[in-house]
């Protein structure tokens, strides 16, 4: 059977996911830091912002939630739990597509697209001075690629793979997006 929609259950056992992966690999991410500055902070900074978010889903109980509640519980866990940089750029992206998923009970191919452009413009109107070949180059071509795929197709599981292919694709590219990633042989720790 085809995954058709995500629900809030699977909603939050997604972003759970996510903070689990990401903080299982925080030190990786660590070491590849070297941009803006060789901090080695990027992992840290992210996980904790992403632990934020698990912490208030945890504190939601396992019962049913949808979609909507996760939206805003969790898009103000983001913005109160970021940390650095690297974390304030994440809590934009998670924000800006959680904010477009506000008043939904379940969340379909196109709904993905569309939370995806707003993650977007949210990360990128964080930042002062955006720089291509960092997490903002990540988004905004996962958003673009998206908003394709959803034009003629609205299978969400294809979807995700596009987004899977098209991130890890990019993140590839960085390493010669930008001069510190080249020379320290690294792609973009965000």
């Amino acid at each position: 059977m085809a995954i058709k929609y995500v629900d809030g259950r699977r909603l939050r056992g997604l972003l759970i996911a996510g903070s689990e992966w990401l903080v299982k690999h925080r030190e990786l991410l660590n070491q590849l830091n070297v941009y803006p500055v060789p901090d080695g902070d990027t992992g840290t900074n992210m996980s904790m912002t992403f632990k934020a978010i698990e912490d208030e889903l945890k504190s939601l109980g396992s019962g049913e939630v949808n979609v909507d509640t996760i939206a805003k519980v969790v898009s103000e866990a983001a913005i109160l739990g970021a940390r650095g940089n690297s974390g304030t750029i994440l809590s934009q992206i998670i924000y800006g597509f959680l904010k477009s998923l506000l008043g939904k009970d379940r969340i379909y191919a196109k709904d993905i697209a569309k939370a995806l452009v707003e993650s977007k413009s949210m990360a990128y109107g964080a930042v002062n001075e955006p720089v291509e070949g960092t997490i903002l180059t990540i988004i905004r071509r996962v958003a673009e690629e998206a908003e394709k795929y959803v034009e003629q197709n609205d299978d969400l599981v294809m979807l995700m793979e596009v987004i899977r292919k098209v991130a890890e694709s990019e993140v590839e590219k960085t390493i010669e997006m930008l001069p510190k990633l080249k020379e320290a042989g690294v792609v973009d720790a965000g």
